[in-house]
Order: C-alpha cells, then structure tokens, then sequence
C-alpha cells in the first residue's frame, strides 16, 4: 500500500485536491470530505493507468507538517 501527501484547498465555493509526487492527478468537490474520497478514487485510477501503460509508478516522498505561527 502507498500512501501519497495530498494538499486539499479551498478554492471558491468548492475544494480542490493535488498530489505533489503524481503529477496531474487532481480532484475537486463541494466539501473537504468529498474532496478527499474523490482524490482517493482518482490516485487509484490513475496508478492504474500508469500501470496499464508500462510508466514507473511514483515514490511517495512529499511531506507535510502543520506550523503554528503566532498572530499579532
């Protein structure tokens, strides 16, 4: 099993999804939730399609971290 960094933002009325290590793999929805279950299908779709193809299958390497910075 992989496990990919996936950056969900808000973005208008809606959410949108990216994954840094699989480039143009993208979802977007109405909430942060569906956001994420629709980014999780797209991954998996497109693994496959990378598989399907005979194309490498990218490293999960990105990172993320939640900083906390005090506001003034």
């Amino acid at each position: 099993m992989l496990e990919y960094t996936v950056i969900i933002e808000k973005s208008g009325s809606n959410f949108a999804a990216y994954a840094p290590d699989v480039p143009g793999c993208v979802a977007a929805a109405e909430t942060f939730d569906e956001t994420r279950t629709m980014m999780e299908e797209a991954l998996a779709l497109h693994l496959e399609m990378l598989r399907a193809m005979g194309e490498p299958i990218p490293s999960p390497s990105a990172q993320s971290a939640l900083v906390r910075v005090e506001s003034r």
